[in-house]
C-alpha cells in the first residue's frame, strides 16, 4: 500500500469514525505527509516499512531544525496516533513508535557513550567460540561506520572489502562506501576466514551476519546482543545498537570530522538530521566548562 493510499484511508478514518474537527484533522494529515515525504526523499522508505530508526531520526532531525518543543511533541503525537491505527488495522504488524518520547522541558539529545565506555563495551564480546568473534565483528564494525542495525543485518559478504578496509552499505537512496580502521577490519577478518563458513546452514547463504541457526540476524536477535553486552559492561546507560551510531557520529565531530562528511557516512538525505550532533558537543563542552572553571 503506498503512502498516498495510507494517508487517504487515515483522513476517512479520522473524519468518519473519530469526527476529527477541522483543525485536528489538519494537523495530523500535515505532521504524517512531512513524515512520508521525509521517507520518500531518504531513498523510497514507505509508513509500512519505516521502523524505529526512521521515525526517531526524523525527531531528531526536527530537534535539530529548531523546531519548538510544542511543534515535535505535536508530531510525535501524530504518529504514535497514526501508527496505532495502522496496527489495529494491520498494517504493520508492530507499532515502532514506542521510543518516541514527547520533551517535557528542553530538547532531549540523544545519549551518547563516551570513548571509555565504547572501549568497555567493544571488549566484551570473548573471541573463545564462534559466536564471541561474530558479536566482536558486529560490534566494532557498528561503530566504525556508524550504520544502522537495519543496514547492518543487511550486509552481505559481498559487501565486504577486506583489502580496501571498507564496506559497501545499501541504504535508502544509495550504496555507501565507508571506511573501517584497523581494528574493525582484523575483527572482520577473522569472523569471515575462520568463523562464518562453520555458522552458515547453507553454502549459498549470503548474509554477512547469521545467528546460532546459520540464517540471516534479525533486528530483534542483535538488540539483545547489545543488551547483553551493556549489562557485562556494567555500564548504565540504556545501550541500543543507535547509541553506537550516535557516538560514532558525535566521536568524529569531536576530533575535527565536518558534517558533511558526516552526513555522508551516516546516509541522511538531511543536512537537518546530521546537526544534532553540533549540539551534543556543544553541550560536552558546556558540562565540562562548567565542571572545571574555577569561576563556573
Amino acid at each position: 500500500m503506498t503512502n498516498s493510499e495510507c494517508l487517504s484511508k487515515y483522513e476517512r478514518y479520522l473524519a468518519d469514525e473519530k469526527k476529527a474537527s477541522k483543525n485536528t484533522l489538519s494537523s495530523y494529515l500535515r505532521d504524517i505527509r512531512q513524515f512520508g515525504e521525509y521517507l520518500e526523499s531518504a531513498g523510497g522508505t514507505d509508513y509500512v516499512t519505516a521502523g524505529e530508526e526512521e521515525l526517531c531520526e526524523y525527531i531528531d532531525g526536527l530537534r535539530a531544525q529548531g523546531k519548538s518543543i510544542a511543534t515535535v511533541s505535536r508530531n510525535i503525537a501524530s504518529l504514535k496516533n497514526f501508527y496505532v491505527w495502522m496496527k489495529m488495522h494491520g498494517f504493520v504488524e508492530q507499532n515502532p513508535t514506542g521510543r518516541l518520547v514527547p520533551d517535557k522541558a528542553t530538547h532531549k539529545l540523544p545519549e551518547i557513550l563516551t570513548a571509555q565506555e565504547v572501549e568497555l563495551l567493544l571488549a566484551q564480546p570473548e573471541c573463545t567460540d564462534r559466536k564471541g568473534y561474530r558479536d566482536r565483528a558486529m560490534l566494532e564494525l557498528l561503530y566504525a561506520t556508524g550504520i544502522r542495525v537495519s543496514e547492518l543485518i543487511g550486509l552481505d559478504v559481498s559487501d565486504v572489502n577486506l583489502s580496501a578496509g571498507i564496506i559497501n552499505c545499501r541504504g535508502r537512496n544509495k550504496v555507501r562506501a565507508i571506511p573501517l580502521y584497523p581494528k574493525a577490519i582484523k575483527a572482520l577478518k577473522d569472523y569471515v576466514e575462520f568463523i562464518r563458513g562453520e555458522m552458515i546452514a547453507s553454502p549459498s547463504e549470503r548474509a554477512l551476519f547469521v545467528n546460532v541457526n546459520g540464517e540471516r540476524m534479525s533486528r530483534q536477535g542483535f538488540w539483545k546482543i547489545v543488551k547483553s553486552y551493556q549489562q557485562k559492561a556494567g555500564i548504565d546507560k540504556d545501550i541500543t545498537p543507535h547509541t553506537l551510531r550516535h557516538s560514532f557520529a558525535t566521536h568524529l565531530l569531536e576530533n575535527g570530522a565536518d558534517l558533511h562528511s558526516i552526513q555522508e557516512m551516516l546516509g541522511h538525505a538531511d543536512i537537518s538530521s546530521t546537526q544534532i550532533y553540533s549540539q551534543l558537543v556543544k553541550k560536552q563542552l558546556k558540562d565540562i566548562y562548567n565542571k572545571a572553571h574555577p569561576r563556573a
